[in-house]
């Protein structure tokens, strides 16, 4: 399972995210939008408008849905 999680610095909601996905023994690779362009432009062309956002073998999550990722991670 591939997990993107774009953040910026500071995001209490980003902060609460990651934590959330470590409890759970998840492996993602996490980017700041505000400290990195390729980042940010990534995260545009997902059509994201705000943080956190993931991506989750392909499918975005908008915001921290802990519904939807619990079903995305019990994939696994």
């Amino acid at each position: 399972m591939k997990i993107t999680l774009y953040t910026r610095a500071g995001c209490a909601h980003c902060r609460a995210l990651r934590q959330w996905l470590k409890a759970r023994g998840a492996t993602f690779v996490e980017f700041d939008i505000q400290r990195s362009r390729r980042a940010a432009r990534d995260f545009q062309r997902l059509g994201a408008r705000g943080v956190p956002t993931l991506v989750v073998d392909g499918q975005v999550v908008h915001g921290f849905d802990e519904r939807r990722l619990r079903k995305l991670l019990a994939r696994t």
